[in-house]
């Protein structure tokens, strides 16, 4: 499954989920040496496998496939971890970073016949992975979320993005069509769309060979319902790609938008002009039985336990998600902080020579691909990060105004655990803190929250929203005592009640992302963050398996009132 709706009525898309032959390859051997003596599941990572159930290093994936008649082959990766090197008949044709972003590989004048992709894959730590290191999740390795293979002509939709604007008392919409020409020869092209059973001219344009374009039209759309958290209305936003000498058309795309407008006036945060508070957990994509990968049925399954608990948000800590969950967030209405991947950096780790690349790419990467979800309320960057250095605020800075330059529709944030030495406040459109009061400290959460609030104040976050981004504390699923001692389910259970309980009642705070959803599985490595015991955090308030604790109820009974 690739998305949750149809995304083509014209253009030919199969995937690629399914066996692929598998091999662990040395530090310096090649894809094509060896015997491709396994065979894994694709989405999947290898760690499933019990041979490589702790591997780190380089793996290769092979596939066959046939193509019917010649045609440009447009291959699209949703993630592969955490480095690919991507391989057509024997031709390199794609190398990505980051393990959490999509990328895809364009071959044109591709012949019928047999042909094989192979994808090299590297889930190592080494210089040349600033994002992906040791840290408080896993990095997994292979090929973790949906591939398939488009057959596309030499003139073709990249992508959409739409923007729903409130003007004048009515929708409005602002439609950008993004098309490329790998051909040889310069070509015209007219673009028609639709909407909510409205048909519109989109534009025409020409296009010189090797070139792409953005094709835009902004109209009304009149009779539509907006999207919101109690109501998610969902509209599919089709364009169809006409070339200048054909009747029907060559190509086409679908996505799917809502209609919302995310504002933050007077410190609160307004979705379509009314006030909300986020209630919410933030949640890794991991599972003991998939790790990263997973299937339509578990993301189910998280939405509904989060649902149950009376959520209506979720931050995706640390990285992009997966589109299909996004999907899920935007059919149930879940409002969703998306944030690039980057956590827990020191300045001498953001100092790396490829770091800021690395997070251009993928910040670029995040708000293309997922611009169209009307879920998506926040964008964020760089989780607990070196914001209180001079140098680190310029790096800061220098991300902000990249996504703002993509994307001006939602207000940025970033999660602090700086306190009074914060530089960045003043960057951001919301101000975010992860505090652990009860847990690491003995701090009142309530006291705290109040100097989290003049610290803000003072910092440059004046009049902005605040939202508590992270609190909670370790439970260990069945270590239930009366001493209440901490790891013990009652003892967290304690910890999240009294910072609910203080948050809930608190005017000036427009949200609370409990740390975390589910337990999940750690980086083995040195030092106390890193020494957690049986590699797993364990402060979900549902274990690995989504067993609730004690804590689930306690979360329930406030976020539901």
């Amino acid at each position: 499954m690739l998305r949750l709706f149809n995304t083509h009525k014209v253009r030919k898309v199969q995937s690629l989920e399914g066996e692929w032959q598998f091999q662990p390859l040395g530090k310096e051997a090649s894809p094509y040496d060896g015997d491709y003596g396994y065979v894994l599941p694709v989405p999947g990572c290898w760690e499933m496998h019990p041979r490589f159930s702790t591997y780190q290093g380089r793996g290769a994936y092979r596939k066959t496939i046939e193509v019917e008649r010649e045609t440009a082959l447009r291959i699209s990766f949703q993630g592969v971890s955490h480095t690919a090197d991507v391989y057509f008949d024997g031709r390199k044709v794609a190398h990505h970073y980051n393990a959490y972003t999509p990328f895809t590989a364009v071959i044109p004048g591709v012949k019928p016949g047999r042909h094989e992709i192979v994808v090299e894959a590297d889930n190592s730590f080494s210089e040349a992975s600033a994002l992906h290191i040791a840290n408080d999740y896993y990095t997994y390795g292979g090929i973790i979320r949906p591939v398939s293979i488009e057959a596309v002509p030499d003139v073709y939709i990249e992508r959409i993005q739409f923007t729903p604007i409130w003007k004048d008392e009515r929708w409005q919409g602002v439609v950008n069509v993004h098309v490329r020409n790998i051909g040889a020869e310069s070509a015209a092209i007219r673009l028609e769309g639709s909407l909510g059973g409205a048909s519109f001219r989109i534009g025409e344009r020409q296009i010189a060979s090797n070139e792409s374009c953005v094709v835009t039209v902004t109209r009304a759309f009149d009779g539509v319902e907006p999207w919101s958290n109690k109501k998610p209305r969902l509209y599919l936003l089709e364009a169809q790609l006409f070339g200048d000498a054909t009747d029907g058309p060559i190509d086409d795309l679908i996505e799917r938008v809502g209609f919302r407008t995310v504002t933050t006036q007077g410190g609160f945060l307004q979705v379509n002009g009314e006030n909300v508070v986020l209630k919410g957990f933030n949640r890794h994509e991991d599972h003991p039985m998939v790790g990263p990968s997973f299937p339509y049925q578990l993301m189910v399954q998280d939405v509904e336990l989060m649902l149950g608990a009376g959520a209506n948000a979720v931050r995706t800590s640390h990285y992009p998600n997966d589109e299909r969950f996004l999907d899920l967030c935007d059919e149930r209405g879940i409002m969703v902080w998306e944030e690039n991947h980057a956590r827990g950096l020191s300045l001498e780790q953001m100092h790396n020579p490829n770091f800021e690349r690395q997070c251009e790419d993928c910040n670029r990467e995040m708000v293309e691909s997922h611009y169209n979800h009307p879920s998506i309320i926040i964008w964020a960057i760089l989780n607990e990060c070196a914001s209180d250095t001079e140098d680190g605020r310029r790096m800061y800075k220098k991300q902000f105004e990249q996504i703002r330059s993509m994307d001006s529709s939602r207000p940025l944030s970033f999660a602090s655990h700086h306190r009074e030495r914060e530089l960045c406040f003043d960057l951001a459109d919301i101000v975010s803190l992860n505090l652990y009061p009860q847990w690491y400290t003995d701090e009142d959460p309530g006291e705290l929250c109040d100097r989290a609030r003049q610290w803000a104040d003072e910092l440059g976050g004046l009049g902005k929203p605040m939202i508590m981004s992270e609190f909670g504390g370790d439970g260990y699923y069945g270590f239930r005592e009366p001493t209440r001692v901490k790891g013990t389910e009652e003892r967290q259970a304690d910890i999240i009640e009294s910072n609910l309980a203080a948050y809930t009642q608190r005017p000036y705070v427009s949200g609370m992302f409990i740390w975390q959803f589910c337990d999940c599985r750690v980086s083995e490595a040195t030092g106390w963050l890193l020494t957690r015991a049986g590699t797993q955090n364990s402060k979900g308030i549902v274990d690995r398996y989504r067993r609730p604790k004690l804590a689930y109820e306690t979360v329930k009974r406030y976020f539901q009132e």
